[in-house]
């Protein structure tokens, strides 16, 4: 037996958490409106699978208050975040009741009938193409429909639970980010609001 195998012990569901949280992620509101209802929730359980044919996954706690509408719509939108939206990201991750969530920014509906935040760094439009259980959450395979980029502010990222920013990279010949600015990136800033639940609401 080597001395690795010999030292492992099993995870514990809060060893885990603790760990994930030292993962820098960008900050997403998973949205969806349609027959099974409006509904949203904060996420950074989001990545890309394929772009062939362009295919993300999000993944959701089957206990969230958005499951029900979610999988009932068969359409969402994920709507990525930028510096500016730390407080509705913090509504969309707690218990705030849903017209509360909406009231907190401007939305356009999208083809698919979902809604996508106006100043989003980038909002893509999706359908849900598959569905697969995994302990308490679902991985959700989303045909991406549609795609709109209309942000420009810094990327919003989570990590050891606190929001943070990532300075956009300076287009070809542009003059390098300001010190001030690059250091922000370094920085902690505390979450507004309830703290995100653990990669996904």
């Amino acid at each position: 037996m080597t001395e690795s195998e010999s030292a492992a012990v099993p995870v514990d569901a809060a060893a885990y958490r603790e760990a994930m949280s030292r993962l820098a992620s960008a900050v997403h509101l998973i949205t969806t409106d349609g027959p099974g209802g409006r509904a949203g929730f904060t996420a950074s359980a989001v990545c890309s699978v394929s772009d062939a044919p362009p295919t993300l996954l999000v993944c959701i706690n089957r206990t969230s208050s958005a499951y029900a509408a979610l999988t009932q719509n068969g359409t969402l939108c994920v709507n990525t975040l930028g510096e500016g939206h730390e407080t509705v990201a913090g509504l969309f991750g707690g218990r705030t009741p849903v017209d509360e969530r909406f009231a907190a920014g401007t939305w356009r509906r999208l083809r698919s009938g979902a809604l996508a935040l106006t100043d989003a760094l980038v909002s893509f439009d999706c359908r849900i193409v598959g569905r697969h259980a995994v302990g308490s959450h679902d991985v959700l395979y989303c045909a991406v429909e549609a795609v709109a980029a209309s942000g420009q502010a810094d990327a919003l990222l989570y990590s050891e639970r606190r929001y943070r920013t990532l300075p956009r990279a300076p287009r070809s010949g542009a003059a390098p980010a300001e010190p001030a600015r690059a250091a922000r990136a370094l920085g902690a800033r505390p979450a507004e609001g309830p703290a995100l639940a653990l990669r996904s609401a």
